[in-house]
């Protein structure tokens, strides 16, 4: 098993290193890829260094099983033929084959299966904010059938890279200092703030992350669902949150539910309250389950419920999920 890391030097990238070495991923050899900028570094896994290669359009992928691929979408688009060419499976961290008809979205929790069938060989990773989400709602779906989500996310700088990530503490130093922020990776200083902006605004008045987690989702669940979202930054280093409303078919139980989250594959249930235990992205970050709690009946339908979900953006909401899109590729003799 040879498999290449495309993005290497990114958040995401690192991440990946992270998870393999953490899930002891099966592999005889790994390959790292970047840009002519980042081409010449050097990056230790498990003992041994590695160069990182230059990203070409050549035939250095002819050998490798898995590529996952963390560069950006145009990056995706450019070079997708290149790494697929040889049968290479190309799992796409980016927005670039998401909505394609012949290109699966896949949570493994929730449709692991719709990654066997990939005629371009490309697999799409879904955006952060809808894969935390479904793996929390394919759980009450097996209760009920899910007729509409109403959403508010709190997304951490981690979303937006190690750069953000990066602004977010020199803007809190700055400002301790009396200084004007650095303000390069938002609309506004984040630090001491929050912007309810998370990528570019479309014509329906939603952003363009707003609508990925209404179609992804419906994507992701084959379903008929509707999803409408608030999507909001908040000066959090990683581990997004996100507060669900939804609706069901039929009426379900506090205990039904609380049962199915915390039977539910991918999921941690934390909630009791009384003793102020509910999911936070200070202790949630770095950690691999998607947390749920403060799990309660909607006031105002009685098949509505709603509940608290975090997860950490990098991990769960990039490179995890994408390593064990792999892992069950492998697990099923569907690789290469």
């Amino acid at each position: 098993m040879k498999v290449a890391i495309v993005g290497a030097s990114g958040a995401v990238g690192q991440e990946f290193l992270r998870v393999l070495d953490q899930h002891n991923f099966p592999m005889d050899e790994l390959v790292l890829f970047g840009s002519k900028r980042s081409a010449g570094s050097t990056y230790t896994f498990k003992g041994k260094e590695i160069v990182v290669k230059e990203l070409q359009h050549n035939d250095d992928f002819k050998d490798i099983d898995i590529a996952f691929v963390s560069a950006g979408a145009g990056t995706s688009k450019e070079y997708a033929e290149t790494i697929t060419k040889y049968g290479t499976v190309m799992i796409d961290n980016s927005s670039a084959f998401r909505m394609d008809e012949d290109v699966p979205l896949v949570v493994p929790e929730v449709n692991a299966e719709d990654a066997l069938v990939r005629p371009r060989g490309i697999i799409a990773n879904p955006n952060c904010t809808t894969i935390q989400m479904v793996v929390a709602l394919k759980a009450i779906e097996n209760l009920s059938h899910i007729k509409q989500v109403h959403v508010s996310t709190y997304q951490s700088a981690s979303g937006a890279g190690a750069a953000a990530m990066d602004e977010l503490v020199h803007q809190y130093e700055q400002l301790i200092k009396g200084e004007e922020p650095t303000v390069n990776k938002f609309a506004y200083q984040l630090a001491y703030n929050v912007i309810p902006h998370v990528d570019v605004f479309q014509e329906n008045g939603y952003t363009k992350e707003e609508m990925k987690m209404y179609n992804e989702t419906r994507k992701i669940m084959h379903s008929d669902i509707k999803v409408s979202a608030t999507c909001v930054r908040v000066p959090v280093m990683r581990a997004h949150s996100e507060s669900i409303w939804l609706e069901t078919e039929r009426p379900l139980t506090i205990e039904e539910v609380r049962n199915a989250i915390a039977t539910g594959e991918g999921l941690v249930l934390m909630d009791t309250p009384e003793n102020k235990e509910y999911p936070m992205p200070l202790f949630i970050a770095e950690k691999e389950p998607v947390y749920v709690g403060r799990i309660r009946k909607d006031l105002c339908n009685e098949n509505g419920i709603t509940f608290w979900t975090v997860a950490d953006q990098i991990k769960k909401g990039a490179a995890l999920n994408a390593v064990q899109i792999a892992e069950y590729l492998i697990k099923v003799g569907n690789v290469k």
